[in-house]
């Protein structure tokens, strides 16, 4: 009998995982498995007040907070932090929050050599992977390298129930579109593929329940469950126009980082829709619906009370041409190639928040 599956690659990540209630009490003990003595904790201005009780709750091993962590991870952020972290002679990052504490976090450990443990508080996903986004002058450009991987993950839901509504399901849409891109990426496999499936499906369970009671424990330990899977999807495997588009979008016109990925996902899916039939019917699987995958996450936009445009998060119409030549040039791969017509007709929608329909 002939197999069914195609030759492919696949490698795991190098993360040690650590998931569940109240586990960040093992916080101290992961430091001195690392063997290090000292700890920079890293947070947002906003997060100040959780990075100050984590460090007084490490002791003789807290060392120093800083927490002017922002969104696309400026480099000039990084240089303050780099300074903060010298004076501090820390020998461990510890990164509280999101996407954009994790992010810097990663910025210092790829100058510095230093390890890292990542406690997210959101459903980003860039804990487990080793890709780094940073910004400068309005460009957002992106390296992968194992210095880049938090050498420990640890996922304690009790730390995402501070997570607003509204910001809860734009991080879990975020999410989804990690999964949703790794089941038509060039580098896509079985294994990949199979988590991808799981975690689309976990979020897509739990995110409205969480939008109606945001202190559902169960419901958040689902939605973590599936972000941890996507965020290894995105670390295993390249991604394609939909991270390219989000990547243009953050790095030059600073649109907020979760929403801009909830609104530009279903615009996203419709262009690669014929392109990539086998992975839409696995995406509609997963989230069970009979729609096409953009159709029903485009609705989940309103279910969930989140914006629907572009316009609507502050994206400027005069910045659109200049969108489309930006995602045109060092393009990432993508199963249909990037077009300048029916990109400008997918800006065009995003931005007035139109049903996507083929580009």
């Amino acid at each position: 009998m002939q197999s069914v599956v195609d030759p492919f690659n696949y490698m795991g990540s190098a993360s040690r995982i650590l998931f569940g209630e109240g586990r960040t009490r093992e916080l101290a003990a992961e430091i001195d498995r690392l063997g290090a003595t000292r700890a920079f904790v890293i947070t947002t201005p906003g997060q100040r007040e959780t990075g100050a009780i984590h460090l007084a709750a490490l002791g003789s091993v807290g060392g120093a907070l800083f927490d002017g962590a922002v969104m696309h991870t400026p480099t000039e952020v990084t240089e303050i932090a780099l300074v903060a972290l010298s004076a501090a002679r820390c020998d461990v990052l510890v990164a509280i929050g999101g996407g954009s504490t994790i992010g810097l976090a990663k910025a210092l450990a790829l100058r510095t050599g230093l390890p890292q443990i990542a406690i997210p508080t959101s459903y980003a996903g860039s804990e487990v992977t080793a890709i780094l986004g940073e910004t400068t002058d309005g460009s957002k450009k992106t390296q992968r390298g194992a210095e880049i991987l938090p050498e420990v993950v640890i996922y304690d839901v009790t730390q995402t129930l501070s997570l607003a509504p509204a910001t809860s399901a734009a991080s879990g849409l975020n999410a989804i579109a990690h999964a949703c891109e790794a089941l038509y990426t060039r580098d896509a496999n079985p294994i990949t593929s199979l988590m991808a499936v799981e975690g689309i499906a976990a979020l897509a369970r739990s995110l409205p329940t969480i939008v109606i009671r945001p202190d559902n424990i169960s419901a958040r330990t689902d939605a973590q469950y599936g972000a941890w899977l996507c965020g290894t999807c995105l670390g295993t495997v390249g991604m394609a126009i939909h991270h390219k588009l989000c990547h243009v979008l953050g790095g030059s016109f600073d649109l907020p980082h979760a929403e801009t990925h909830a609104i530009m996902l279903p615009y996203s899916l419709a262009y690669n829709a014929s392109a990539a039939p086998g992975a839409m019917a696995r995406i509609a699987s997963a989230l069970g619906t009979s729609d096409q995958p953009s159709t029903h996450l485009y609705a989940m936009l309103r279910t969930l009370g989140l914006p629907t445009s572009l316009a609507a998060i502050g994206m400027p119409e005069d910045g659109l041409p200049g969108a489309v030549e930006q995602a045109l040039r060092d393009s990432y791969w993508n199963p249909r190639p990037l077009e300048a017509a029916p990109l400008r007709r997918l800006f065009d929608a995003a931005y007035a928040g139109d049903l996507p329909t083929s580009f």
